[in-house]
This record gives structure tokens, sequence and C-alpha cells, in this order.
């Protein structure tokens, strides 16, 4: 003859079903590159956080993924400073 089945309680059946509402993380935009980064974390794309290189991304590259990065980084500079003002903007600064 088989055991009878114990009762679950409402906290088993809860913890079973916390992987249901799990949401995925919130990003936010790195302010150097415009890559999607977790927030209060260091970009892994250029290696930023809050204004201040934390870690040279660059060193850690070879000579070949350098190049190409760096084409990156300075299209992407060019592209901010080619940005025209609005009314808005001008009148904020």
């Amino acid at each position: 003859m088989s055991i009878p089945r114990q009762r679950k309680t409402k906290s088993q059946r809860n913890q079973r079903r916390m992987h249901l509402f799990a949401k995925s993380p919130i990003l936010a935009k790195c302010k150097k590159c415009g890559k999607p980064v977790l927030p209060h974390t260091v970009c892994q794309n250029c290696g930023y956080y809050k204004g201040t290189e934390i870690i040279n991304v660059l060193e850690k590259l070879n000579k070949k993924e350098k190049k190409i990065r760096e084409k990156e980084i300075s299209a992407q500079q060019k592209k901010e400073k080619g940005k025209s003002l609005t009314m808005e903007e001008l009148s904020k600064k």
C-alpha cells in the first residue's frame, strides 16, 4: 500500500511558481557609447562608468580587433559632434 501524499504548503507552491514571474532585467544606455548596459555597472563595450574610464578595453584586444574598435569609437564621436542642436537645446545651454 502506498503512502498518502503530503499537502504542499502555500510557501512551497509559490517557490515552485517563482520562475513564472521572473522578469527580464531593465537595461540602461551607456552615456559614452550608447550600448545597453545594466545600471550601476561598467560598460563592457567602452569600459566607462559615470564618465570615467575604469577598464581599458583596447588593451586586451589584438591588433586587428583594436583597429575595428577604434574606428567604431571615432565614428560614434563624429556622429555626436555632427548632431545639430535644436532651439530647445540651445536655450538650455
